[in-house]
């Protein structure tokens, strides 16, 4: 895929222990991608190999500071950026994009892909380091 031919996309991802589950989307809400990718050294290499067709990305992760936390952590540290998504937020959009509440992990990392397209203001993900930094500011 030539670079000028790539929308910048949100990488919505449902977050679990052993698997993770992402939806591709772009601005205009068009889904063009997605798929689901075990949290193993092989799983987390193949999901950063199959998200790099779109060079111009941002994951929109839920719970980064629960569940979501260590695929965030790995995705910030190999230079990704990252946008938490709370639980309730994307619970919210499911319902509405949906028409009811029914939980599956493709639906979840929709919704969360929505959350990620149509929110501003979403809390970034950073590493320990930067943190370090904005405290001795």
């Amino acid at each position: 895929m030539d670079e000028q031919e790539s929308p910048r996309v949100v990488i919505g991802m449902d977050p679990h222990k052993r698997s993770v589950t992402i939806e591709v989307m772009t601005a205009d809400e068009s889904v063009v991608g997605g798929g689901r990718f075990p949290t193993d050294a092989e799983g987390y290499t193949r999901l950063l190999a199959y998200a790099r067709q779109w060079p111009e990305r941002v994951w929109a992760v839920e719970g980064c500071a629960g569940i979501g936390k260590h695929v965030a952590d790995r995705l910030v540290a190999d230079g990704e950026d990252v946008v938490d998504v709370p639980a309730k937020m994307s619970a919210r959009v499911r319902i509405f994009a949906t028409g009811q509440g029914r939980k599956t992990d493709a639906t979840d990392a929709h919704s969360i892909a929505l959350v990620g397209v149509r929110m501003s203001g979403l809390r970034p993900v950073i590493n320990d380091e930067q943190l370090e930094v904005l405290r001795m500011c």
